[in-house]
């Protein structure tokens, strides 16, 4: 019997296991993720920066794209917020880059009513993403590998990239306006490794939709790694969704995105070179 033959039982045995577990009402749990993103340097700046600039530039953004995030969960609800950090203020999900502030606040889904709510914070401005849950056509794999004390099963999907993408921060725009409407959205392949050993329908960012938690995610440039798991804590907190901010769609704030983008690079003009290196 090969091992793609015994992958179901293994499965069903694993959450046959857990199932008790998760099954009671007040089931809470909480995972730690380390999120790392690498840049595009290739380009960054317009190609007028110099190996020795966009070695310091990457340098100094390395340590802003690497962050720690907690996600707490139970059956249906999760909410994923950034670690808070003791020496220094929490920027959110993201970085200042020049005059822009990609800050990404407190992020609520909710999987058996498709919801997703998500703070972001623009140019001083606080944004509530209000919108559905995209539903990911995953592929279930038959490969595994342990992450801590649990197996993780191996699922992929693609997903178009319609928002702002870290991984090509300062890219300038085409000035071909030809080129830019013929631009077809990315696509990328998502990679996740999932525990069935933890029976929900969760994971960290906007990832969900397996028979597991998903500990582990590749995409493009970015890697979201758990770190620690812990079930059932004495003290629970609530999972609320978030409130504050101008109610938009994701596609809504996407827009607002490219036009301030397009403003900013407008205002740094031929040189590229105003607000370009940013302020911590």
């Amino acid at each position: 019997m090969n091992f793609t033959t015994l992958k179901p039982v293994i499965t069903a045995f694993l959450i046959l296991v857990s199932v008790v577990s998760f099954a009671q009402k007040d089931f809470q749990g909480k995972a730690y993720y380390e999120s790392k993103t690498t840049v595009n340097m290739d380009n960054f700046g317009g190609g007028q920066l110099s190996e020795e600039r966009k070695k310091e530039i990457a340098t100094r953004m390395k340590s802003m794209l690497e962050k720690t995030f907690i996600l707490t969960f139970n059956q249906s609800e999760s909410f994923y917020k950034e670690e808070e950090r003791l020496e220094a203020p929490s920027s959110g999900r993201g970085f200042r880059f020049g005059a822009m502030n990609f800050t990404g606040g407190d992020q609520y889904k909710n999987v058996r009513d498709k919801e997703l709510l998500q703070e972001q914070e623009l140019f001083g401005k606080q944004f509530l993403i209000k919108d559905s849950l995209k539903d990911l056509k995953w592929e279930l794999g038959s490969e595994t590998k342990t992450i801590g004390q649990y197996t993780c099963f191996k699922a992929t999907a693609v997903k178009t990239m319609d928002g702002f993408d870290f991984g090509n921060l300062g890219r300038r725009p085409s000035d071909d306006k030809d080129e830019e409407k013929d631009e077809k959205p990315k696509e990328i392949v998502v990679t996740a490794w999932y525990t069935p050993q933890i029976p929900v329908n969760q994971g960290p960012d906007t990832y969900w939709g397996l028979p597991g938690l998903i500990l582990e995610i590749n995409s493009d440039r970015t890697t979201i790694l758990c770190s620690k798991i812990v079930l059932n804590p004495s003290e629970k907190d609530e999972i609320k969704a978030p409130s504050k901010g101008k109610e938009v769609t994701q596609e809504e704030y996407n827009a607002i995105v490219k036009k301030k983008m397009a403003e900013m690079s407008a205002s740094r003009g031929p040189g590229g070179n105003r607000g370009g290196g940013g302020r911590r």
